[in-house]
């Protein structure tokens, strides 16, 4: 796979970014949610858009970094000037999200008042995607516009609770969390599951869990026989119980964000929860890191794309997400980013790229893996406060 990473960081995109999208959050509890606005968020559902793609050939699409295949001289986006050759549609691609939080911040003035935010098309994590569709600034997606998008959406993508059937969303891509682990470092114990990891006094100050609130959780729900998709308040708070004696005997070393890979890979993480993009790319390099999915099931969230209220292209929006439900784009797209294809039927287009990505079960999901895929439901603004202070006092951010 190396010659699929040539030009691009030696860790994949969403793993230098996603800590911010929780930790941001994690870190600012109730006072990062309040300046984000949710209280006063004025809901403008039903803005009139009109629609000039006909005669506008061209969409304006935000993304995060390294999210995009790219070309050897690392200046052009082979799929998106694939799409323009066949429909005269330019894109003009801006790489302008860094983290939810933030990114929320630049668009919400505009779409509290209504206004154009001078973006077509948008990239963002399921649980943005959610408070955006709650406060009715994001547009209705047409079917008509999306036959190969509706047709190959892979099942276990189709009905997340806070967009069932896929009205105003459809994924980019799945970020799957899995327990990593170095071989050596283990020598010779067994982490099968989140109750190895929290109970073994061998691996004490040897593991560690994600700063992100919702995959540490998450999985710890899962190996207590909760449910992710519908907890109540005292699941949560025996969640977090559960991880409070981890942490006050010394068994986690600690809560990380991207930096799990440096420590997984020297060996001060013997396990540890990690994102399976990252686990693609850390095996390639090292030959002692392997992953393994718990019996109890993972976490897997969504990036989606969404086309905001008052974006002039929407019809040409809808035509590229389209594009990129067609096998050939698609595959193209998952040889490059490395994380989980939500698009039904690309394995044989993936392995006429990479053979080996596309028999990865974190890239290209078995029907195994994906029946064990579990998603974190979507919660209030007044449930997103109280359990991120309550992470915030467990992980001491």
């Amino acid at each position: 796979m190396d010659h699929l990473r040539n030009g691009r960081t030696s860790l994949s995109r969403r793993s230098l970014l996603r800590a911010t999208t929780g930790g941001a959050l994690a870190l600012g509890g109730a006072a990062t949610l309040s300046a984000c606005g949710i209280p006063a968020a004025k809901n403008t559902a039903g803005v009139d858009s009109e629609d000039h793609s006909a005669k506008e050939k061209r969409i304006s699409f935000s993304n995060w970094t390294e999210y995009m295949d790219v070309d050897e001289s690392e200046k052009r986006h082979p799929t998106l000037d694939a799409f323009t050759k066949r429909t005269g549609i330019k894109v003009k691609y801006t790489e302008d999200i860094n983290d939810n939080v933030e990114f929320f911040g630049k668009i919400k003035p505009q779409l509290a008042a209504g206004q154009d935010t001078g973006r077509d098309l948008i990239c963002v994590t399921d649980w943005l995607a959610a408070r955006l569709i709650r406060f009715g600034w994001v547009q209705k997606l047409d079917p008509s516009n999306l036959p190969t998008a509706y047709a190959n959406l892979s099942q276990q993508f189709r009905n997340p609770d806070w967009d069932p059937g896929r009205a105003y969303s459809y994924p980019w891509t799945g970020i799957s969390t899995v327990i990593a682990f170095n071989k050596k470092a283990l020598d010779g114990e067994e982490v099968k599951s989140v109750s190895d990891m929290l109970d073994n006094p061998k691996l004490k100050g040897r593991v560690g869990f994600l700063s992100e609130m919702r995959d540490s959780v998450g999985m710890t729900m899962l190996d207590m026989g909760k449910a992710p998709g519908k907890f109540t308040d005292d699941d949560f708070d025996a969640t977090i119980d559960r991880l409070q004696k981890a942490v006050d005997k010394g068994q986690i070393r600690r809560f990380t964000g991207n930096d799990y890979t440096a420590d997984l890979t020297k060996g001060d993480f013997a396990a540890c929860l990690a994102w399976a993009g990252d686990v693609v790319q850390l095996k390639a390099d090292n030959p002692d890191v392997d992953f393994v999915i718990p019996d109890s099931g993972y976490l897997t969230s969504t990036d989606n794309l969404l086309v905001p209220n008052k974006a002039r292209h929407k019809t040409n929006a809808e035509r590229l997400i389209d594009y990129y439900y067609e096998p050939g784009p698609a595959a193209q797209l998952a040889a490059y980013i490395n994380f989980v294809c939500p698009v039904d039927g690309v394995k044989a287009e993936l392995a006429k790229i990479d053979e080996d990505a596309a028999n990865n079960p974190l890239i290209i999901p078995d029907a195994a893996m994906a029946a064990k895929s579990r998603s974190f439901r979507s919660l209030s603004s007044k449930e997103e406060t109280a359990y991120e202070e309550k992470f915030a006092k467990l992980t001491g951010a």
